[in-house]
């Protein structure tokens, strides 16, 4: 698919997959699992990657050191088990150091449950940043998941929010980087969201222009 056209964002918002939905294909030299439905979502990622080989991550300067998280949750994304998918980035001085996008482990009864599953995760990688254990083990990568099970629940965020090591507050749909993480957004969200992670073309103007005319022809799938 190296000369298909472009596609401006991987999903389209209206997505909903199921492992129920269209018919297996009867290509044997594709992949054997892949239905109607799902090769067409599949078909539009690798668009948009096609689309974005030249794009990569940008840090800059900063004065402040602020260590700031975003999480959110799209409740019952899943159609299948309803279980919501949970996603949350943390930036230092406005650069991304940490990102994570998953599905939960147990199904939520409400999005205010979800979105609580996230914030906890959040906030257990917050302090796993911010604690001098992380020093030590920071040159073996192997070792860090060991470091990180910690018991998120209500009482270790209102701990943390109430020792005064986190503040935590609301933000809105338009400016909640997160949601990059957990859902299908519109072209303007997602070239907004993209550039806040400090996601950014690294070809130059000429090819920023290349690809926008490459783009013009794209197929909404």
């Amino acid at each position: 698919m190296d000369q298909s056209k472009t596609s401006p964002t991987p999903m389209v918002t209206t997505c909903k997959l199921s492992v129920n939905d269209g018919d297996p294909t009867m290509d044997e030299h594709l992949f054997r699992s892949i239905v109607d439905d799902h090769f067409k979502a599949v078909k539009r990622i690798l668009r948009y990657l096609q689309g974005t080989l030249d794009y990569g991550l940008q840090f800059t300067r900063s004065s402040k050191l602020l260590l700031e998280g975003y999480s959110d949750a799209s409740w019952r994304f899943d159609t299948d088990d309803h279980r919501s998918t949970s996603g949350f980035c943390v930036f230092l001085g406005g650069n991304p150091i940490s990102w994570s996008s998953w599905k939960q482990q147990v199904v939520s009864r409400s999005t205010a449950e979800a979105e609580y599953h996230s914030l906890a995760n959040v906030t257990a990688e917050i302090v796993w940043i911010q604690s001098s254990a992380a020093v030590a083990v920071a040159s073996n990568p192997v070792l860090h998941s060991k470091f990180k099970h910690v018991e998120l629940d209500l009482f270790f965020v209102r701990e943390k929010a109430a020792n005064g090591s986190l503040q935590v507050g609301h933000i809105s749909g338009q400016e909640q980087i997160a949601d990059i993480l957990t859902k299908p957004l519109s072209v303007g969200l997602l070239d907004k969201f993209r550039s806040k992670l400090r996601v950014v073309c690294s070809g130059g103007d000429d090819m920023q222009k290349q690809r926008k005319s490459r783009s013009m022809g794209h197929v909404m799938e």
